[in-house]
């Protein structure tokens, strides 16, 4: 009895050290808690693995910042090429550019892939800014040759919102400037006006890669395309509010969508555009019942490609009667298109999420009060998905995937996304750890048992 009390105790032993490993392999308990929130309302990361339910700012309070990305690093612009710090691909960096500043990085190419780099510039809230504000992304070869750039600004509507631009190298062997592998230098450029805001505004940045196709593909833009607006959308609206950033913005498919909007606050949105794909998008004020007076430029709609670069805008004005802003006809998505001049049918060259973004002129809050403004969003994508360029190398952002196609569904944002791939490796690892565990309990107490036998034998 003794022996076999003694077999008893090593199993235990044994069990008690399974359940240490599977406590060890076991996900965190972020991981086991965390919410994937759906169409009622949006969570805003603004930490990583820290989500939060991301409902609208009740009139009063202050307004949500901007969201930024959780992973990007701090990174410092350098007054000049030589000293500029390295910008790594598929990596997000924040940064700060003053008043007239400029910033260089360094990014290292070769002659595979073509490359993107972007900025979100986020000035101070309720800065005062004027028409030919703005700032510029370019990228230069070691000689100072620039390879392409994107400049964008505030325009006609004269208040701070985020804005969106890229500047891009693109891998080609008929060009003889831009094309060798080495360093390469990114500069962001800011331009304000007398009498605007001169503090610093936060920035965004993203370094993104595209790898070239197997074989050549089409160069020449179709002369006829469809660009005549499709039947509206009817029907009733579904909840979906947007996020605070491009890092929490909102998913959304086909349909109407309905968010609250106050004086001053910038909401982002994303949508999934394939191969071939067009997208048509219109935003609408609800109308309101505590005035009438005219407030010019008061709602901003954008669109970003999924490099962040800028591809279209529009604006509208708001006198207490429901209106509605449309953004132009885009192009079905082609590689193509990025031969064009024409910077909307230019952006619209990769499959991948397209970002919205709508702003409220903080001069509503001066005729309308500050309370919350109904928004609807009405998306309308047409179109089956086409096969792609055909790529040589994994397309990275610049597809859409089942996993981009569920999260739109959900309503889930990048950062959900994220979060969700996360928790899939984490079981994943619980899982093989389960099955490791349970192998080596299996054969622990099997050779035990034969033990025990011989000793009684």
């Amino acid at each position: 009895m003794r022996k076999r009390a003694g077999i008893g105790r090593r199993a235990g032993a044994l069990f008690a050290a399974a359940a240490a490993v599977g406590t060890v392999a076991g996900p965190p308990a972020q991981a086991q808690t965390r919410p994937l929130v759906r169409d009622q309302a949006q969570a805003r990361v603004p930490s990583h693995g820290q989500a939060s339910v991301h409902v609208p700012a009740a009139e009063g309070e202050a307004l949500p910042p901007y969201a930024f990305d959780a992973t990007a690093q701090q990174v410092r612009g350098a007054d000049s090429s030589s000293y500029a710090r390295e910008l790594k691909a598929g990596q997000t960096y924040r940064d700060t550019l003053e008043k007239d500043g400029r910033a260089y990085y360094r990014i290292v190419l070769d002659g595979k892939r073509n490359t993107y780099v972007s900025a979100v510039a986020v000035p101070k809230p309720g800065g005062r800014v004027d028409y030919g504000d703005g700032f510029k992304v370019s990228i230069q070869d070691d000689s100072g040759t620039e390879c392409g750039y994107q400049q964008t600004g505030f325009s006609s509507a004269r208040y701070t919102r985020p804005l969106t631009a890229y500047a891009r190298r693109v891998v080609n062997p008929d060009s003889s400037s831009c094309q060798k592998p080495g360093n390469y230098y990114v500069l962001v450029e800011r331009t304000t006006k007398a009498g605007s805001d001169p503090a610093a505004w936060d920035l965004e940045i993203r370094h993104l890669t595209e790898p070239l196709l197997k074989k050549p593909g089409p160069t020449e833009l179709p002369e006829a395309w469809p660009s005549a607006t499709p039947a509206p959308l009817t029907g009733e609206p579904k909840l979906r509010q947007g996020g605070s950033g491009v890092y929490d913005a909102a998913s959304l498919t086909r349909g109407e969508w309905r968010s609250d909007i106050r004086p001053g606050q910038t909401l982002f949105y994303r949508v999934p555009l394939d191969w071939g794909q067009q997208l048509f998008a219109t935003a609408e004020l609800g109308s309101s019942t505590a005035g009438d007076d005219h407030v010019s430029n008061a709602l901003v709609l954008s669109l970003a490609n999924p490099a962040l670069g800028h591809v279209d805008d529009g604006t509208v004005g708001y006198s207490g009667k429901q209106t509605t802003l449309a953004l132009g006809p885009q192009r079905p998505v082609a590689h193509e298109n990025r031969t064009a001049y024409n910077e909307a049918t230019s952006g619209m060259r990769f499959a991948g999420w397209y970002y919205l973004s709508a702003t409220l002129s903080p001069e509503i809050a001066k005729e309308y009060g500050d309370g919350p403004v109904p928004l609807t969003l009405r998306v309308n994508v047409l179109n089956a998905a086409k096969p792609g360029p055909g790529y040589d190398g994994d397309p990275g952002p610049f597809a859409v995937t089942a996993g981009d196609k569920e999260a739109a569904e959900k309503g889930a944002s990048g950062a959900q996304a994220a979060e969700e791939a996360e928790r899939g490796d984490a079981m994943r690892l619980v899982a093989a750890a389960g099955i490791g565990t349970g192998t080596v309990l299996l054969l622990g107490l099997g050779a035990w048992t034969l033990v025990a036998r011989r000793r009684t034998a």
